[in-house]
This record gives structure tokens, C-alpha cells and sequence, in this order.
């Protein structure tokens, strides 16, 4: 390539996930918004919500159908107080769940 041709390749394979991942989010702590990344393996219902230490949905992040891939969300949590909130992944029959931690 060094006397400046170039060539196209004629396929792109881009390959889905092979699991169900709920990264922690980044930072943790925060103040006032966090980045939480997740893959779904399969096309289905997603559903990514946040819960109060008392169990209380405080945000729903992802409430719709997903292509299977790899997706990341962003959690602002500006209009809540301090403290521990965890959040939840659903997609199919597969639930995970991590805790993150709002600093004010």
C-alpha cells in the first residue's frame, strides 16, 4: 500500500454477542451520570431499569425490543439524593442485577 492503491473489501461480518453481559457501571461512584454497557445474545424484549435501596423503580433506562448486539446507556442520576440504587437487566428469561452508587 505504500504507492497509494487501495482496495474494498467485499464483506463485513459483524458478530453478535455470545452471552447475556451486565457491565458495572463507569464511574462508580458518580455524580451526576454514569455509562452502563450490556449485550443481549438474541432479538427480544430489554428491559433495563433502576431501583432504590427499597426496591422502588426509580428509572427505566431501556424498556423495548433489541436487535441481539452490544449496547451502552447513559444514567443521569441528577434528580436523585446519594446513596445505593441498583439497576436491573432483563431480556428474555435472563435477569442479572449490580449496584451502583450515587455521590453528591
Amino acid at each position: 500500500d505504500f504507492d497509494g492503491s487501495f482496495s474494498y473489501s467485499d464483506e463485513v461480518e459483524i458478530e453478535q454477542p455470545a452471552v447475556f453481559y451486565l457491565a458495572q457501571n463507569y464511574p462508580n461512584p458518580f455524580n451526576p451520570s454514569t455509562n452502563i454497557k450490556y449485550s443481549v445474545p438474541a432479538d427480544g424484549n430489554v428491559s433495563l431499569k433502576v431501583y432504590d435501596i427499597l426496591g422502588k423503580e426509580v428509572g427505566t433506562l431501556v424498556d423495548e425490543f433489541k436487535q441481539a448486539g452490544t449496547f451502552d446507556v447513559t444514567f443521569d442520576g441528577s434528580n436523585l439524593s446519594s446513596g445505593v440504587y441498583y439497576y436491573r437487566l432483563t431480556a428474555g428469561e435472563m435477569t442479572t442485577t449490580k449496584k451502583l452508587m450515587l455521590t453528591k
